[in-house]
């Protein structure tokens, strides 16, 4: 029998290979999907003229049909697997990305805006969920961030060809909005074909792990379990009401609703204040998504190098507050897409960490269902804060009022990651003497 160290290597070697790659493409395609609107907007808004209002409202109403169905979504996935069911996902988002392109009346969009956040429902919670079934805790932060840095990635690739395909303008009689539509929804349909043929739902149904492997697999989640799971008797839906769950989920309705709302006009503003036009504004949205990238590659290896993960996601949130209060009091356009690339940076190493804490915490039988409450209700401020940001705009004619808004919620977000940390040190001391 090989030796533990060989076994170790062999196992993690085959499972990053055979998973990451796959689920970080489907991640990268869905985050795709969720922001193309941002680039859209530039034509879309003033073709159908649609105003900051509309479209804040349509572009936040993604995040109520997706934090819904988030929770129902991986109760499915645990019980049928993770592969059918986020095959299912990609194929019905992909539809529907492509028919955000028929689009023409607000109430049009808001259907299809709405439609999208449901089909979407339960990928990425689902896809984290799954991980903690391949990677033992100490390993776990390399590979989320690995798996995770697709959206930067994914934010990258759509700055360097959205410009390209807006100015497809008037192609087969179709505007240049619609061309990002179709364009960017065709992979989802295509890489459901590929989760459904190699996705396997555990490590006991992998043909590429032998037993061994398996075996040290099991062994190694088994001991992380044990230092979660609670004794007696287990209610799946309690965690819903543990504090520090309900703490992650006000950090991410702060977070996510804060990102949101900048990140879905982010073009916008930046071709505002800078006066560039799509494609230049799409290089800095490039060179931003590959910074991000490796941030978050970084904090993640980082942050599994000190076992430590509440430093770790505390300082980029409190770096994203002085980034929005820097653009706020700026009329500057080089501080402004300075502030703009750190912001973006910063923000990726953060989510690199974010997710870490819940599956090291929790009882394991509670993580699925903790995981997608997290994310889908903190997805609701998803939907307030850019509908929210679009009547300021409308209100204001101005976009400083929100940016100086959004330096509070990471704030607050940075003040609840120290207070967990406060918690978990006291539970560490508690436990060390029996240890």
């Amino acid at each position: 029998m090989a030796s533990d160290a060989a076994l170790e290597r062999s196992t993690l070697r085959k499972a990053a290979l055979r998973l990451l790659p796959l689920m970080g493409l489907g991640y990268g395609i869905a985050f795709m999907d969720r922001v193309n609107i941002s680039f859209a907007a530039l034509q879309m808004n003033r073709d159908l003229h649609f105003s900051a209002s509309v479209y804040g409202l349509g572009a936040g109403l993604f995040f109520i049909s997706y934090a819904a169905l988030e929770i129902p979504s991986n109760l499915i996935l645990a019980r049928v697997g993770a592969r059918r069911w986020i095959a299912r996902i990609m194929f019905t988002w992909g539809v529907i990305a492509v028919g955000m392109m028929f689009v023409r009346t607000p109430w049009q969009f808001y259907v299809m805006r709405f439609l999208l956040g449901a089909a979407e429902a339960g990928f990425f919670p689902g896809v984290i969920y799954h991980l903690t079934l391949w990677f033992p805790a100490q390993h776990r932060g390399r590979a989320i961030s690995r798996f995770y840095v697709a959206g930067p990635l994914a934010s990258a690739f759509m700055g360097a060809v959205a410009g390209s395909l807006l100015g497809l303008e008037g192609r087969l009689s179709l505007s240049g909005w619609q061309w990002l539509f179709l364009v960017q929804g065709i992979p989802a349909i295509l890489m459901s074909l590929l989760f459904l043929l190699y996705l396997p739902d555990t490590p006991a149904t992998a043909k590429w792990l032998s037993s061994d492997e398996k075996r040290w697999l099991e062994t190694g989640l088994a001991a992380d379990h044990a230092l979660t799971r609670s004794p007696g008797e287990h209610n799946t839906f309690k965690a819903l009401r543990d504090p520090r769950v309900l703490a992650f989920v006000a950090l991410n309705f702060m977070t996510l609703g804060a990102y949101y709302a900048f990140n879905l006009s982010a073009p916008s503003v930046l071709e505002t204040a800078t006066g560039l036009s799509a494609g230049r504004i799409g290089f800095f949205v490039s060179i931003a998504g590959l910074m991000g990238a490796a941030a978050m590659i970084f904090n993640g290896w980082h942050s599994d190098l000190r076992r430590e993960r509440y430093l770790h996601l505390a300082a980029p949130l409190l770096i994203q507050a002085a980034c929005f209060a820097v653009m706020a009091s700026t009329h500057a356009p080089v501080v402004m897409l300075g502030a703009y690339m750190i912001l973006i940076t910063a923000n990726w190493a953060a989510a690199a960490v974010i997710w870490l804490i819940p599956g090291e915490i929790l009882d394991p039988r509670s993580v699925a269902v903790a995981v997608a409450g997290i994310n889908g209700i903190g997805q609701l401020g998803s939907f307030v804060m850019p509908y929210a940001w679009g009547l300021a705009r409308d209100a204001t004619g101005d976009f400083h009022t929100g940016l100086a808004a959004l330096t509070a919620p990471y704030l607050i977000a940075g003040a609840i990651v120290l207070v967990l940390r406060q918690g978990h040190r006291r539970r560490l001391l508690t436990v060390a003497p029996a240890a």
